[in-house]
């Protein structure tokens, strides 16, 4: 669940780490972006977004959004758990510090300098310098698909980016949709390969840790079903997530769930 196309890494990431499973995204593209909204507001939605994937009896919930995770977290699993493993997105500061800094984190107006990401930096890279980057309109840019509103906020965000920077925390999911062309922005020539730390891998593993590994039968191994739920119904998945690889995998290894 997220608020939009944010999802789509970590179901890339499961569907590669289970090519068996059925996948069900449900997003609230009538209320995207969340992050300006008041954490009331933002758990009232994230709320309805995974109830409406509640009812297709998932084995577990993936929070692929790290504004909700925030915000919403604990409403999430006081109204799902024990029945429904739910698990968060925490932005990969630890492993970036952990690689030496100088750190940049890449994270939207309402995650940077909030005291979560605060408290995450003090208590996992005290020893690197960080810097915390707002991407302002970048989200909103990746998740229409807008080439040149999604160059302009890299590059805005870039600039704000130290040059001695040797990794970059994704801070939000729809960034690691643009991965590499924010790779390709702060790369100083001549400087070593700019790390990149997101998030889907780690908690596609961490939701198939919870649950277990299951035998896949036949049938979902040649067919694996995906359900696309916007606004609670289900839908196609929408046109901007096929401009991205892990929406036009998604569409090419999984058939429609009714």
């Amino acid at each position: 669940m997220d608020s939009g196309i944010g999802l789509l890494p970590a179901a890339a990431a499961v569907r590669r780490l289970r090519p068996d499973a059925d996948l069900v995204l449900s997003s609230d593209p009538g209320g995207m972006p969340w992050g300006p909204r008041t954490p009331e507001d933002l758990t009232v939605r994230a709320l309805a977004v995974a109830e409406a994937a509640a009812a297709h009896r998932p084995d577990a919930l993936i929070v692929a959004c790290n504004t909700a995770s925030v915000h919403a977290l604990p409403a999430l699993r006081a109204r799902l758990e024990p029945g429904l493993p739910v698990i968060g997105t925490v932005p990969a500061i630890k492993p970036a510090a952990a690689g030496g800094g100088p750190v940049a984190i890449w994270a939207t107006p309402a995650t940077t300098g909030s005291p979560y990401q605060r408290g995450l930096i003090r208590e996992w890279a005290s020893s690197v310098t960080v810097t915390e980057v707002a991407c302002p309109g970048l989200a909103e840019a990746v998740q229409h698909a807008d080439e040149a509103a999604i160059d302009a906020a890299i590059a805005a965000a870039a600039a704000l980016t130290p040059a001695d920077a040797r990794a970059v925390v994704l801070g939000c999911t729809h960034y690691e949709l643009v991965a590499e062309r924010i790779r390709a922005a702060v790369q100083r020539p001549g400087a070593p390969r700019l790390v990149l730390h997101d998030s889907a891998g780690a908690v596609a593993a961490q939701a198939l840790r919870r649950i277990g590994e299951r035998p896949a039968s036949e049938a979902q191994a040649a067919a694996p079903g995906l359900t696309v739920l916007l606004d609670g119904r289900e839908a196609e998945l929408p046109a901007p997530a096929l401009a991205y690889e892990e929406g036009r995998l998604l569409r090419a290894v999984g058939s429609p769930v009714r």
